[in-house]
């Protein structure tokens, strides 16, 4: 599913205006970026959470030379399905 047939489908459930659905719609993905972007979490009871998760640095292998290099952590952000979602893809 795209983000304009998500669009079409939040105006069609909610009886709203397709420019209405695309605000709230962009309103909510605005809402988590930002929240992640402060580093919380973002817990949506029955889907599941969005949140950031840390990869340590680690050694790694130049494939083309063969040489040894050093690969800087980073954050990245991470989704875990709630209960609810787990069950019904069951």
């Amino acid at each position: 599913m795209t983000k304009n047939e998500l669009i079409e489908k939040v105006a069609k459930k909610s009886s709203l205006t397709k420019r209405a659905a695309a605000d709230a719609v962009n309103s909510t993905f605005d809402l988590i970026r930002d929240s992640l972007t402060r580093g919380e979490k973002v817990i949506i009871t029955g889907f599941g959470t969005f949140l950031i998760r840390k990869r340590a640095a680690r050694r790694g292998r130049n494939p083309q030379t063969g040489q040894t290099i050093q690969i800087p952590g980073k954050k990245l952000p991470g989704f875990t399905a709630g209960k609810t979602i787990k069950r019904l893809i069951k």
